[in-house]
């Protein structure tokens, strides 16, 4: 038989794609089945969200941080209102500390279901999406009762919080620690060992801890690496350091180190840790503080002349922000750096001699959000 001649082809995925987790085309050059190369393209979802805090005080920005990555809302309020608090040389009242991080913490659960349930989806187990959503429900129903708001919150304000925990709050929360705890080990049960996902995501998207500390990868993506990472240990911020919890890392367990089961496994222990650092700051919780949440939060913020740089560690990654100030109401310049625009960088790293049906496996262990990458 004469041999078989094949050409390049370039593909499209995206960005109506809905295994491109928002508006992301992927330009793919193809070779069969065989992906050569991987360009993304972005700009698809632009905020102007950079623009926009150069017009607006520094409590306008707020809602804006909302919008970036609406799966983590809350954690992009904490890490703005980290910054400005910094150029302000603010205190934060202990009993604000303790409702940031309980919230904060929540938060990133709530995160991790949505990535681990949309990753079952993507690679066909529609049982484990179903579960994590119904179980999200509950934490978007506690932050209802404590904000009014089901995503977008504008909770967190510098020197403060918009209004306290509303009565039973806390013992709705251990309520919610008490129920969610045996439903990780269902969801291990259902999707973590199961043979198929071991063999869609097993030995697939390795990324080395070179090439991901290269890339300025940080998060899942970078833990689920082999490195220990983490910026509530490794450069603490608020009350973290009083918490005992443990940074998870990939081990290989069911392939290599790095690979794309790594990056999902990570998220799936993050949700424990995030267990447990509620249930310490629940049993640390100053109740006998009565005190007004707002108490610290300035009339007017009038920063001085200067910049500064904060970050926070938030469910994708290290998501920072730089300010610099010319001593008025607004910003100068207001800069966001965003985990899910450099964990996108390296898929290009990733996607080489790989299957086409690889790709959906590795963008959504990536776990991006288009609105932070567009901002």
């Amino acid at each position: 038989m004469p041999h078989l001649k094949t050409e390049e082809m370039i593909m499209n995925m995206g960005p109506q794609h809905p295994s491109t987790h928002g508006v992301l085309r992927l330009e793919l050059v193809t070779d069969g089945e065989i992906v050569k190369s991987i360009t993304p393209h972005i700009g698809y979802l632009h905020r102007c969200f950079e623009k926009h805090g150069e017009e607006l005080t520094y409590p306008m920005i707020i809602p804006f941080t909302d919008r970036l990555d609406y799966l983590a809302s809350m954690n992009n309020n904490h890490a703005f209102v980290l910054a400005v608090e910094k150029l302000l040389n603010l205190e934060v009242p202990r009993k604000v500390e303790f409702i940031r991080i309980i919230v904060a913490e929540l938060q990133r659960i709530a995160s991790h279901l949505v990535a681990i349930g949309t990753f079952g989806a993507d690679i066909g187990a529609v049982t484990p999406f179903l579960w994590t959503f119904r179980d999200r429900e509950i934490i978007l129903n506690l932050f209802e009762n404590l904000t009014g708001a089901r995503m977008l919150y504008n909770y967190m304000w510098p020197g403060g919080v918009s209004r306290d925990f509303p009565k039973g709050f806390r013992e709705e929360l251990s309520a919610f620690i008490s129920y969610f705890r045996p439903k990780i080990k269902d969801l291990n049960n259902l999707l973590t060992g199961n043979h198929i996902f071991i063999s869609r995501t097993a030995n697939v998207g390795i990324l080395p801890k070179e090439v991901a500390i290269n890339y300025n990868c940080t998060g899942p993506v970078l833990r689920g690496s082999g490195v220990n990472w983490d910026l509530r240990k490794d450069d603490p911020y608020c009350i973290y350091p009083e918490f005992e919890f443990e940074i998870p890392t990939g081990k290989g367990t069911m392939g290599t180190v790095g690979d794309t089961w790594d990056r999902y496994f990570i998220r799936c222990q993050e949700m424990e840790q995030s267990l447990n650092i509620i249930e310490q700051a629940l049993e640390k919780y100053p109740v006998d503080d009565v005190s007004d949440v707002q108490a610290a939060v300035p009339r007017r913020i009038k920063p001085p002349v200067g910049e500064v740089y904060a970050r926070a560690e938030n469910p994708r990654g290290e998501l920072g922000f730089y300010i610099i100030s010319d001593g008025g109401t607004k910003p100068f310049r207001v800069k966001a750096k965003s985990p899910c625009f450099v964990n996108l960088a390296v898929l290009p790293a990733l996607g080489q001699g790989i299957m086409i049906s690889d790709i959906v496996a590795i963008l959504g262990s990536l776990d991006i959000v288009l609105g932070e990458i567009d901002r």
